[in-house]
């Protein structure tokens, strides 16, 4: 009976908490919106979401269209969507994903959990609630899997990594085919969710990848690519949070890419 009371006390607390979260958005002025206010937008709607990256399998959600709520239809030139969250991801939407061809393109939506119905924990991350983009088609925009940020705290407008983080850039001399430039491209979008790299970038869950010591300096070749599609496979701990990264996520050619960027950047410590 006493474990039962405890498991509704812990439920009820955690729906209480859940209902109290706020989400900051900054589009152009800044506001926050409680779960509760965003579930009595008029636009609020169930969707059903297949193959859902978090819970790999199918869900239903209640949800508000993110491109409503943002109330804005295109960004400003040179700037990204910023989405953080409150265990230190954060992860970036280009104007283009969000705002490309109207006919054929990814639609995303901000699922809110409900006091009423809590959605499931997560081996790793337990609770992804209050706040959680997911998306309806996202291969039409080529959404990858870390562009499905749960525990959302706050959605702003930002330079794009690369023009304030010039210490990621590749130089002028590659060539513009050379598989640096895209590893650098998924790098910035699947890794810097949340590593840093030479001191740039905003999240702070994983460490630094170039200081003071880049993976190409301490891995083999087939241990690195090891530790990405499965991390467990080369080393586990029991507060280990990376997640693996299959052909799915990062394809077999972009993870040589990003291999090839990392160790074009062990040569570029700044």
């Amino acid at each position: 009976m006493f474990k039962r009371a405890l498991a509704l006390a812990s439920l009820m607390l955690a729906c209480a908490s859940s209902m109290a979260a706020s989400l900051t958005i900054n589009v152009g002025g800044e506001r926050s919106l409680t779960a509760d206010q965003l579930l009595a937008r008029p636009d609020a709607a169930i969707i059903r979401v297949p193959n859902d990256v978090t819970f790999h399998r199918s869900m239903t959600y209640r949800a508000v269209p993110l491109r409503a709520l943002l109330g804005i239809t295109e960004l400003p030139a040179g700037k990204e969507l910023q989405v953080t969250a409150t265990d230190g991801f954060v992860t970036h939407f280009s104007a283009k994903l969000l705002f490309g061809d109207a006919k054929k393109r990814a639609e995303p939506w901000l699922a809110i959990e409900p006091a009423d119905d809590p959605w499931p924990q997560v081996p790793g991350s337990g609770d992804v609630g209050p706040f959680y983009v997911v998306w309806i088609d996202p291969a039409a925009s080529g959404v990858t899997s870390e562009q499905w940020p749960f525990k959302v705290d706050a959605i702003r407008i930002a330079p794009t990594l690369a023009a304030r983080f010039p210490q990621i850039a590749v130089d002028k001399s590659v060539p513009a085919n050379s598989p640096i430039r895209r590893g650098m491209t998924v790098f910035t979008t699947q890794c810097m969710v949340c590593h840093k790299l030479n001191g740039a970038g905003d999240a702070s869950v994983g460490p630094d990848l170039n200081r003071p010591h880049n993976p190409t300096e301490y891995f083999q070749p087939w241990a690195l690519k090891g530790y990405i599609r499965d991390p467990k496979s080369i080393r586990a701990w029991a507060d280990m949070k990376m997640p693996g990264f299959d052909k799915n996520a990062i394809s077999d050619s972009d993870l040589d890419a990003v291999i090839a960027y990392l160790g074009y950047m062990a040569k570029r410590k700044k």
